[in-house]
């Protein structure tokens, strides 16, 4: 049983050679590091011995291992105990809806994945009157969630993979942007529960042809051709950009 983190990446974000072999609480608690130390302290006050922070545990000089990553991404917030989510920009006093980290494309599965989620404010202070240790049993914060992601609740709440209500989780990700251009459609991989290779440098373009070409592929479904917009130079059926949906 683990612990895995829900976060916005910033500046000084430790990675694995930074931290291996050390002791995270013996260094100085700045920037990202004082936001991993900050997420240990929370999983061990649930009781948990083992957490799980993107940052420090993928090496990010294998391409292969990037690879497996993303390919196995969704399966590590379903499959863990508890997913915390750190918001560094809502105060205590605040609404998790301001947050960005509603609008980055990473943080939708991160959202629908897990089972268990609590979310805390820039001080590690537990959002909300908790009712339970589940923010996702909580009736006002998922209709809070449910008014800023516009996802029903059932899907909030009990999310299952696949391309079911292709066009609908496509919509969930249009209004959502990453760093990367081509990380708009890795990011839904799990999402749709595809298997594709990850290409770091096509397109953006490309990377969501290859997505949106597969989920027709396996369901059947055209409502994914439901689109207003600039056409794709990947294939003229498709959008260029998610945001067409």
């Amino acid at each position: 049983r683990y612990v895995t983190l829900s976060h916005r990446w910033g500046a000084g974000e430790p990675s694995l050679r930074d931290i291996e072999g050390k002791k995270i609480y013996n260094m100085p608690a700045m920037g990202g590091l004082g936001k991993l130390q900050g997420f240990c302290a929370v999983a061990c006050e649930w009781g948990y011995s083992w957490a799980r922070s993107d940052t420090c545990c993928i090496d990010k000089h294998s391409s292969a291992e990037v690879q497996e990553t993303i390919g196995s991404m969704f399966a590590w917030y379903r499959q863990s105990a508890l997913t915390i989510v750190y918001l560094s920009d809502v105060p205590d006093t605040g609404s998790i809806g301001s947050s960005e980290w509603f609008s980055r494309g990473w943080t939708l599965q991160e959202l629908l994945a897990p089972r268990s989620v609590l979310f805390y404010t820039r001080n590690w202070s537990l959002y909300g009157n908790l009712t339970s240790a589940n923010h996702k049993e909580d009736p006002a914060v998922v209709e809070e969630l449910e008014r800023v992601t516009r996802i029903e609740p059932r899907f909030l709440t009990d999310f299952s993979p696949g391309t079911d209500d292709a066009r609908s989780r496509l919509q969930w990700a249009s209004l959502r942007r990453t760093t990367r251009p081509e990380d708009i459609a890795y990011s839904l991989f799990g999402i749709f529960a595809v298997h594709l290779p990850v290409l770091y440098g096509e397109s953006a373009e490309h990377a969501l042809g290859r997505l949106l070409t597969e989920i027709v592929s396996q369901s059947g479904d055209i409502s994914v051709l439901d689109w207003v917009g600039q056409p794709s130079p990947f294939h003229s059926c498709f959008p260029a950009h998610i945001t067409s949906y």
